[in-house]
């Protein structure tokens, strides 16, 4: 299906040095919030701790809610309202699971029936231990750092013929992650995979650059770009991260390269059939060229996940806005991203 012109020529090329200042923006933004904040919000699932929803029959004051978890002995806990305004559920987190063991559902009931005077119904009651939940935030760090790399062998393979080279980088690097990682371990020291994995990815643009692996170059940055973007964005509104927004980052990756192998796919055979253009000319007439099927994409994908963001309710809201998120900057970063990085060969070469 082609809805726009085949001859249209937009000059999405010309406009790279803004889009270069938008994305650092967006990325300045995004780092900022995450410093600001400590990090990004982790869920239970990576914090620990216990979550549990209630329903009442009628809406009550958080303040009750609080004193009846107090007689439980969860002090100091965060209670928010949960869905729509008049469903009159509310979310509890705490840190402390020791008190939430057998039992503790049908004793948390009563306290809460005693001092709101409503007897509420526990819906769910999550809980993960601070060890647990650490091991969950490190594992969930490796599958997008095992998927960027996985990624950059296929590209390299595909466009440039060069699947040993890429896979050697690739298993030597996963290789000193693993031992850097038993190492610290060893020693006891806390929360270093985050700034390992950040040094192991820029070691790879690094190779990536000199070994002129310029098409794995190009998406690997991109998807670094729209990951990077998306946590911040999750940052700046506080949100929280879990296991299904793992899960939606590792979706964003698998749609931003697609959109991203389509225009690299018409760029190596206007290559071709063009040598004797300048590349940048070649460039934009490849994105023009698969224009419709871009916005096609993104749009019954954004069909799809607003739908999901609009009616799916609160267990899968989070899910559907970095879903959002991701396809508008992954769709925005397979043009102004990944495509001008491959015009820097160019002017290397030069």
């Amino acid at each position: 299906m082609q809805f726009i012109k085949p001859d249209i020529n937009i000059d999405f090329i010309g406009k790279k040095k803004v889009a270069f200042v938008v994305s650092l923006a967006m990325i300045f933004i995004s780092v900022a919030s995450l410093i600001v904040h400590k990090g990004p919000r982790y869920g239970i699932d990576f914090a620990g701790g216990a979550l549990i929803q209630v329903k009442f029959p009628a809406s009550v004051p958080i303040d009750q809610i609080k004193k009846g978890l107090a007689t439980v002995g969860l002090n100091g806990p965060s209670v928010q309202q949960f869905g729509e305004a008049d469903a009159n559920e509310y979310l509890i987190r705490t840190d402390n699971t020791a008190v939430t063991g057998e039992g503790f559902s049908t004793e948390l009931q009563s306290a809460l029936n005693s001092t709101t005077g409503k007897n509420p119904e526990i819906r769910r009651v999550e809980m993960v231990g601070p060890q647990v939940g650490k091991d969950l935030r490190e594992k969930a760090l490796f599958a997008i750092f095992f998927a960027l790399l996985f990624i950059t062998i296929y590209i390299s393979g595909r466009f440039e013929l060069k699947w040993v080279l890429s896979a050697v980088i690739a298993l030597a690097l996963i290789g000193a992650v693993i031992l850097i990682q038993y190492f610290f371990n060893f020693l006891q020291v806390d929360n270093v995979i985050p700034y390992l994995i950040a040094g192991a990815l820029a070691v790879t643009l690094v190779l990536f650059w000199f070994l002129e692996l310029k098409y794995a170059m190009g998406a690997i940055v991109a998807l670094i770009h729209d990951i990077l973007i998306t946590v911040g964005i999750f940052s700046l509104f506080g949100k929280e991260f879990t296991l299904p927004i793992i899960a939606a980052l590792l979706t964003i990756i698998g749609y931003s390269l697609n959109d991203t192998i389509i225009v690299y796919d018409r760029i190596r055979e206007n290559i071709r059939k063009l040598h004797r253009r300048s590349l940048d000319l070649i460039i934009n007439r490849s994105i023009n060229e698969t224009l419709s099927r871009t916005i096609l994409t993104s749009v019954t994908t954004l069909f799809v996940v607003v739908t999901l963001f609009v009616l799916g309710g609160g267990i899968i809201h989070d899910f559907a806005f970095a879903m959002i998120v991701g396809v508008l900057v992954g769709t925005y970063s397979s043009v102004y991203v990944a495509s001008p990085i491959l015009l820097a060969w160019e002017s290397k070469g030069k």
